[in-house]
């Protein structure tokens, strides 16, 4: 696989390394020629000076044969441009974009980027992973949708505990689609019943997080 990093600072560095590691080709292009040298004598001629968001740049760099272009400078609208020339010019196979502000993903994504990947919400999603009460941790929000899959554990006081699936009232659309017990991996019917200590993992949507964190962790009022 050819892949072409436009960024040379830290995340574009490792990226690199553990790309060629991989056996793939790699090029890196860095705008600043002092980083390039650096980078050249840690790896040899895989990295070119230039502005990755010109297309003069991206042609020289072989952007038509690329598979991959990972835009990772530190400047979200530059990412943006060079996954866009790289799409539309070079009908590149997939671009990534780092983004710095995690509202810019929506916008990436509908002007044609393929993924995106946000520092910030990598650091939050471990963080959620450590608060272990009445939270529904995100794992994933599926491409271009609005639909997440989130994982919420069952404990001593929920309103589910002890009830079959088709009893609990989920709000629409959510769904449960795996029920992790004691290490154990269970596709749920409608009678599969929730025990204490039971991990879910639900499909739902943004607008129903709160919802469903009501509904599967809320305390039992009978």
């Amino acid at each position: 696989m050819y892949v072409i990093v436009a960024g040379g600072g830290k995340v574009g560095f490792y990226l690199a390394k553990e790309l060629v590691q991989q056996g793939n080709e790699v090029l890196i292009i860095e705008q600043n020629a002092r980083r390039a040298g650096e980078i050249e004598g840690e790896f040899g001629a895989i990295v070119m000076v230039g502005d990755a968001a010109e297309t003069t740049t991206l042609r020289d760099a072989g952007a038509e044969r690329a598979d991959l272009v990972a835009a990772v400078t530190g400047d979200d609208e530059d990412n943006l441009v060079i996954c866009q020339v790289a799409k539309v010019r070079f009908q590149c196979g997939r671009t990534i974009a780092r983004i710095n502000t995690p509202k810019n993903a929506e916008i990436f994504h509908r002007l044609g980027i393929d993924d995106t990947v946000s520092v910030t919400d990598v650091v939050l999603s471990v963080i959620e992973q450590e608060i272990p009460q009445k939270h529904l941790i995100p794992l994933l929000r599926l491409r271009h949708t609005d639909v997440e899959i989130v994982e919420a554990t069952i404990e001593e006081g929920s309103a589910v505990a002890g009830h079959r699936l088709k009893d609990i009232d989920l709000p629409s659309p959510s769904n449960i689609a795996l029920i992790i017990r004691e290490g154990t991996a269970i596709f749920p019917s409608t009678d599969t019943p929730i025990l204490i200590g039971d991990e879910l993992v639900a499909f739902t949507t943004s607008q129903n997080e709160a919802a469903l964190r009501q509904a599967l962790l809320g305390a039992d009022t009978g």
